[in-house]
């Protein structure tokens, strides 16, 4: 396990946390990290991008000069796509761009980030996120304590804490190119867009929570326990099934002699 420095919001250090090798000691994966970046933009995009068809454009059905005898050419509509003014033809139109992407995927790309980042020496461990009042001065100052306060060049901060403590958030939100999110809302995007990562102890149990990958052997085994349940909910329907239908073949073999006799 790899041991990081706790830093408090003086930027002295007040202990040491381990960090699992399963989570934050991974190779780096460009292409996982690729593909889970297209698919997180995918998922974002709106897709109300839309033209008119001939069918939406105002005008008159009318057409406009007779089909022969004028030596101009034929035409039926002055909504069509060949005048100004007309349809368009192949736009684009609303669509639903998201897809899904494997759970498996999409953690092993976060571990593989969040692995990268601690390697780059850019990932820090807070021991708290704690302000008296939500006053953003106090935030700059804490920042510039930390050596992220440069005024000429801001740098870009993902800050992971409790989205319940409000002081921080309050503090925050006016600051350019500073987000904050908790364990549950980390994606690969951010991880890559901001240069810096910066971690409360709190939200280090919860992303162990989170990305364990026995965690997610569990989850597998689960998935195949419900997958077996319902077949076997089958079979005892089909004995319980099979059941009747031979008492009443013995009870037809049985009659038949019955009817000889009586003839």
């Amino acid at each position: 396990m790899a041991t990081v420095k706790v830093r408090n919001l003086k930027n002295k250090e007040v202990g040491d946390v381990e960090l699992s090798d399963a989570i934050f000691g991974v190779e780096l994966n460009e292409s996982l990290i690729h593909a889970a970046v297209r698919n997180y933009l995918a998922n974002r995009r709106q897709g109300t991008s839309a033209t008119k068809t001939r069918g939406n454009v105002s005008g008159s059905g009318r057409k406009l000069w007779k089909q022969k005898g004028t030596g101009r050419a034929r035409i039926a509509s002055l909504r069509s796509p060949l005048w100004k003014g007309g349809g368009n033809v192949h736009g684009p139109q609303p669509r639903d761009w998201s897809y899904k992407m494997p759970k498996k995927m999409r953690r092993g790309a976060l571990r593989s980030a969040l692995s990268e980042r601690l390697r780059e020496g850019n990932l820090i461990v807070i021991d708290d996120f704690s302000f008296e009042n939500p006053k953003t001065r106090e935030f700059l100052g804490v920042m510039s304590d930390l050596g992220f306060g440069d005024k000429k060049k801001a740098t870009k901060t993902l800050i992971v804490d409790s989205l319940d403590n409000s002081n921080l958030i309050l503090a925050s939100r006016n600051v350019q190119k500073t987000k904050i999110t908790n364990g549950y809302g980390l994606n690969v995007y951010d991880i890559i867009y901001h240069e810096k990562l910066l971690i409360s102890k709190s939200a280090i149990e919860e992303i162990n929570h989170l990305l364990d990958p026995q965690r997610e052997k569990g989850e597998a085994s689960e998935d195949t326990l419900t997958e077996e349940k319902p077949e076997a909910k089958k079979t005892a329907k089909a004995k319980t099934a099979a059941k009747p239908r031979a008492k009443t073949a013995a009870g037809k073999k049985a009659a038949k002699p019955k009817k000889g006799a009586a003839k």
